[in-house]
C-alpha cells in the first residue's frame, strides 16, 4: 500500500499512509489511539475507498468496490467491533458469507462442521455450536470472530485488536496460530495496542502517527521503549501506584448466586465487600461470570439469591462498549447527557442546558486525548480507542460511589492506558464533602490483564 489517503469530511484519516507486507510473515501494524491503522486495513479489506495513493497485490494494483471484491482476492479481516449476528447461532454465523459450493440456498454445515473441528485443534478455542451469539460472552464472541475468518481459508488475513479480552494463555495460543498461518505462506497483519505482543507475534511491524507511516522495523532491531517514542513521538512515564488508606464499605454481597443467559450457574456463593478509596481487583479468563458479577455490582441484573446492598450512584464502564455503553448514532455531546441528563447542574427545569454539556464535552476532550476534537463528531466515527476514553471519560467524572469497570483500558493505546489506570488511582485520593464525608469511590476492576489488576488493585 503506497501513498494512502482517506479523509472523513474534515478529519484526515490517512495522509499518504504505506505498508508493505510480505507472504510468510505477520506483520505488526502499532501507533497511537487514532493514527489511521484500522482505516488502513479497512481500505486492503474493501470496506473503504481511498481518495489517493495505491494497493498493489503481488505487485499489481487492485481497486476493491465492496468488500466482496477484497475477499474474492483472498483479504479476510476480524474487526474490531463484532460483526456477528446475535439472533443467529454459533455455526449460523459460521456459515454466513460461506459459498455453499453447489445450487441452491443451503448452507455448507457439514463442510463448516468438519473444519471447525479442525480450527478446534488449531486454535484452542472451545466453542458451542448451537449456542445464540446474544447468548456468549464478549471473549467467546471474539473467539467467534476469528474462527469465522479462519474457516473461510484466507491469504491475507487482517486481525484488529484480537487479543483485547483473551485471557494470557489464549493470546499464547492465538499467537503460535498467526505464526502457523505465516508458516503456511499466508500474510497476517496484526493491530494491537499490547506491544509485547506484537513484538512476540510480528516478523516487521510498521508505526502509524497522525495517519502517516513513521517507521518501519524488523522486530530484532526495537523493543517496547523504540516503539513507543515512534508512535507518540517522546518517553511515555509510568504513573506511580498512589497510596491511600480504605474507608467505610460502600457495596457488599452476600452469599451471591447468578444465573447466566443459557441457564448455567455463573456466579456461585459470592461475597465481596467494597470499601470506599480502595480497588477492588476480580481476575480470570473471561466467560467464566465476570458479565453477570459486574451487572450485579452495577445494579443491572437481580442476584438469584442472595444480599446485594449497593449504593445510589453507580458508574459502570462494560465490556461492549459500543453495544452497551455508547449510542453510536449520538455525538460525543449527546453521549455524555446519557450520564448527565438528571443531574440539577446541567438541567434548566425539563430542558437541558445544552452549552454546560459541550462545555463538559470539551474539558473530557481535552484532558483524555479525544480524537477527533469536535464535540459533534458521531460516536460511531470515533476509533474503537476513542470510543473506548469517551466512555470512561463519562463514567470517571461522574463523581459516583461506586465504580465498576470491566476490562477499561480495553483497545487503548500503551500512553492512554496508562493515563486511564492513572486516573483511576487517583480516585482512591481523599475527597470530603463539605460536611467532611469522605466521598472517594469504591472501585471494583474486572479484567483479563493481570498486569493490570496486580498494578492497581489493593487486593
Amino acid at each position: 500500500m503506497k501513498g494512502v489517503r482517506k479523509s472523513f469530511g474534515r478529519l484526515v484519516a490517512l495522509d499518504g499512509a504505506d505498508v508493505t507486507a510480505y507472504s510468510g510473515e505477520v506483520h505488526g501494524l502499532v501507533g497511537e489511539n487514532g493514527a489511521g491503522k484500522t482505516t488502513l486495513m479497512n481500505v486492503l479489506a474493501g470496506m473503504l475507498r481511498p481518495q489517493g495513493g495505491e494497493v498493489l497485490l503481488g505487485g499489481e494494483p487492485a481497486r476493491f468496490s465492496k468488500p466482496r471484491d477484497a475477499w474474492d482476492s483472498g483479504i479476510g479481516m476480524v474487526h474490531q467491533h463484532f460483526t456477528l449476528v446475535p439472533r443467529l447461532t454459533v455455526i449460523e454465523n459460521l456459515a454466513l458469507g460461506v459459498r455453499s459450493g453447489g445450487r441452491g440456498l443451503h448452507l455448507p454445515y457439514p463442510r463448516i462442521r468438519k473444519k471447525l473441528d479442525k480450527l478446534r485443534q488449531l486454535t484452542g478455542f472451545a466453542v458451542t455450536e448451537n449456542v445464540l451469539v446474544e447468548d456468549l460472552s464478549v471473549g467467546d464472541r471474539q473467539r467467534l470472530e476469528i474462527l469465522k475468518l479462519l474457516v473461510r481459508d484466507p491469504k491475507i488475513l487482517i486481525f484488529d485488536e484480537p487479543t483485547a479480552v483473551l485471557a494470557p494463555q489464549e493470546v499464547t495460543d492465538l499467537i503460535r496460530v498467526f505464526r502457523k498461518l505465516a508458516s503456511d505462506g499466508r500474510t497476517v497483519f496484526l493491530i494491537a495496542h499490547k506491544l509485547d505482543e506484537v513484538l512476540a507475534a510480528g516478523d516487521r511491524i510498521t508505526v502509524l502517527r497522525n495517519g502517516s507511516t513513521v517507521h518501519e522495523c524488523v522486530r530484532s532491531d526495537v523493543d517496547v521503549s523504540a516503539l513507543t517514542r515512534a508512535m507518540v513521538g517522546k518517553e511515555v512515564l509510568r504513573g506511580a501506584k498512589v497510596s491511600a488508606s480504605a474507608g467505610p464499605v460502600i457495596a457488599k454481597l452476600v452469599d451471591v448466586w447468578a444465573t447466566g443467559a443459557q441457564g448455567q450457574t455463573a456466579v456461585t456463593d459470592v461475597n465481596l465487600e467494597v470499601k470506599r478509596g480502595e480497588i477492588v481487583g476480580i481476575a480470570g479468563v473471561d466467560g467464566n461470570g465476570q458479565m453477570e458479577f459486574s451487572e450485579i455490582l452495577a445494579g443491572v441484573r437481580s442476584a438469584e439469591r442472595g444480599a446485594v446492598e449497593l449504593p445510589d450512584q453507580i458508574g459502570f464502564i462494560p465490556a461492549d462498549r459500543l453495544g452497551e455503553a455508547l449510542i453510536g448514532s449520538f455525538d460525543l455531546s449527546e453521549n455524555l447527557t446519557l450520564a448527565l441528563v438528571k443531574e440539577p447542574a446541567f438541567r434548566q427545569g425539563p430542558l437541558i442546558r445544552w452549552a454546560d454539556v459541550r462545555a463538559r464535552a470539551a474539558e473530557a476532550i481535552e484532558r483524555f486525548g479525544i480524537r477527533p476534537t469536535s464535540h459533534r463528531t458521531k460516536a460511531r466515527h470515533l476509533s474503537g480507542g476513542n470510543q473506548q476514553k469517551l466512555v470512561v471519560s463519562r463514567e470517571i467524572d461522574r463523581g459516583r460511589d461506586l465504580l465498576v469497570a470491566r476490562n477499561p483500558t480495553r483497545g487503548l493505546d500503551v500512553n492512554a492506558a496508562d493515563f486511564v489506570r492513572g486516573e483511576l488511582s487517583q480516585l482512591r485520593l481523599e475527597r470530603n464533602d463539605i460536611a467532611g464525608f469522605d466521598r472517594r469511590p469504591g472501585i471494583v476492576l474486572i479484567s483479563t490483564d493481570l498486569d493490570e489488576i496486580l498494578a492497581l488493585a489493593d487486593r
